[in-house]
């Protein structure tokens, strides 16, 4: 390519460029830049959602027991209905009142529970000491008398319910006799056998009391040995404080009637069931835990509920107790909610003949809670008395 042909060449090019820029200059209009997008906001995590209370049960007996164990576990899962996912309930059956209990306790706390039940009085000691060394878990005894800043003690007054029945087989009776498995001679066994001999003698004041002892408070074959021993000593009604349907079931074998206790047993003896007094521990389980659940939760008191509280009653009451027996009941019942009634009211004699509570005087708490004999009618003597 000549100079000349190079020149021409760039002199193309320059025309080009300088038309290019007038149309730039003078033509479309550049499009304005989009301003950058601003992002959205990012909502907020919800908060997190609050952990359950985990609470834990320690049970002396089996949940099957159909008496004792049976109605506690009634009571955790009227905790679970009434408070849902709020809480996480636990629990450990068969654990006996013994260096095994203190194991258990220390378990459940070392496991995040942080309101552990121990549902029998044997457990009393154990607790006391677990609760020591966990001041940040709240522990609940029952029937127990000691208590700590973390530790409070509950019951029922099952004594009422025994009374109740004690009024049923009085009536229904035929030899006069009545017949009582107990388990573990303690205060709480001891006022129950004298309130049941007390309520029997109100319908009938011809009555005795025999007592077997078995010292424990889950034991079919010997609460069955004691009801076959009662009924061949001329009982025909039984009573007991014991955990399982054995007496009953025993009762029902031999054609004679009995009174299911803390849960309603009529289907383990339905021929010889009379009645049955319960006991229903959700509305005291459901306080201490709505109480746990608030942060009002306060260590080192005692509760005591009876029939007043919801806590006792005598249900499925056979039809062939008479009317006027029916009618006697719902009026203690009245009495014990309203206060009419006293069923410690003297005067009230031990079967050696010494006035324990004197006329018109109505026993207290303190004196029904520390009782070591047995009141006139009641045969024998308490082991251990003095």
């Amino acid at each position: 390519m000549t100079d000349l042909q190079k020149r021409a060449l760039l002199k193309a090019a320059a025309l080009t460029a300088v038309a290019s820029a007038a149309l730039v200059g003078c033509g479309k209009k550049e499009e304005p830049v989009a301003p950058a997008a601003v992002p959205a906001p990012v909502a907020s995590a919800p908060a997190p959602k609050a952990e359950p209370l985990k609470i834990a049960f320690a049970y002396v007996g089996p949940v099957g027991d159909g008496g004792w164990t049976f109605a506690h576990d009634n009571g955790r899962k009227a905790l679970e209905k009434e408070f849902g996912d709020k809480i996480a309930t636990s629990f450990v059956e068969n654990v006996p009142e013994s260096a095994d209990a203190e194991r258990v306790l220390r378990d459940m706390a070392g496991q995040g529970n942080k309101l552990i039940f121990g549902t029998t009085f044997g457990y009393m000691e154990p607790m006391l000491k677990v609760a020591a060394d966990n001041a940040g878990v709240k522990f609940e005894h029952a029937t127990g008398y000691k208590q700590a800043e973390n530790m409070r003690t509950y019951d029922s007054r099952t004594y009422e319910g025994a009374y109740m029945a004690g009024v049923i087989a009085g009536k229904m009776t035929k030899t006069n006799t009545l017949g009582v498995v107990a388990s573990i001679p303690i205060p709480e066994v001891i006022r129950n056998i004298n309130s049941f001999t007390l309520g029997a003698q109100s319908s009938n004041p011809k009555i005795k009391t025999k007592v077997v002892w078995v010292n424990g408070w889950f034991d079919p074959p010997k609460e069955t040995e004691a009801a076959t021993s009662l009924i061949n000593g001329g009982a025909d009604v039984l009573f007991q404080n014991t955990d399982s349907p054995a007496v009953l079931k025993t009762a029902e074998a031999k054609g004679k009637r009995a009174v299911g206790w803390d849960s309603d047993m009529t289907a383990y003896g339905p021929k010889a069931h009379l009645a049955s007094s319960v006991i229903n521990w959700g509305p005291y389980y459901i306080k201490a835990t709505k109480e746990a659940l608030d942060g009002s939760w306060k260590g080192g008191g005692h509760s005591w509920w009876g029939v007043k509280e919801g806590a006792i009653d005598i249900v499925s009451i056979a039809e062939d107790v008479p009317a006027e027996t029916k009618a006697k009941i719902e009026e203690v019942k009245k009495g014990l909610t309203d206060g009419s009634f006293a069923i410690w009211k003297g005067p009230i004699t031990d079967n050696a003949g010494k006035v324990q509570v004197a006329k018109d005087t109505v026993a207290d708490d303190k004196f029904l809670s520390g009782l070591s004999f047995f009141v006139k009618g009641v045969e024998g003597k308490v082991p251990g008395a003095k």
